[in-house]
C-alpha cells in the first residue's frame, strides 16, 4: 500500500478523516494477514513509512505508525504519505 491523504475536505472536518485513514490502514493490514502464509515462514511481518511526501518518508514500526500520523496532524500537516510493505517473517526454531 502506498497512498498519500490528504486530510483537508470541505465539509468533513480533520479529526473524522484521520479516523477513517486509520481504517483504511487498519482494513489493509488485516486483508494482508489473511493472505496465506508461505510454507517455511510463520506470520506476517510489516514495513512502514510515513510522513509528509514520499521523499520525506522515514521508516516507523508498525506500532508506532497510529502515533505518527497523530504527531504529524498535530503540527498542522494537511498531507500524510503512507507506504505499507506486506513481507513474510521466517522464525528459526531455537533449541532448548
Amino acid at each position: 500500500m502506498k497512498k498519500t491523504f490528504n486530510l483537508d475536505h470541505p465539509k468533513i472536518k480533520v479529526p473524522r478523516v484521520v479516523d477513517s485513514v486509520k481504517h483504511e490502514i487498519r482494513k489493509f493490514l488485516k486483508k494482508e494477514r489473511k493472505k496465506p502464509l508461505p510454507s517455511d515462514t510463520k506470520y506476517w511481518g510489516f514495513d512502514c513509512r510515513c510522513g509528509q511526501s514520499e521523499e520525506a518518508a522515514a521508516v516507523v514500526e508498525l506500532p508506532l505508525l497510529m502515533e505518527t500520523i497523530d504527531d504529524l496532524v498535530a503540527n498542522n500537516v494537511m498531507t500524510i504519505y503512507v507506504e505499507i510493505t506486506a513481507k513474510a517473517v521466517k522464525v528459526e526454531d531455537s533449541p532448548r
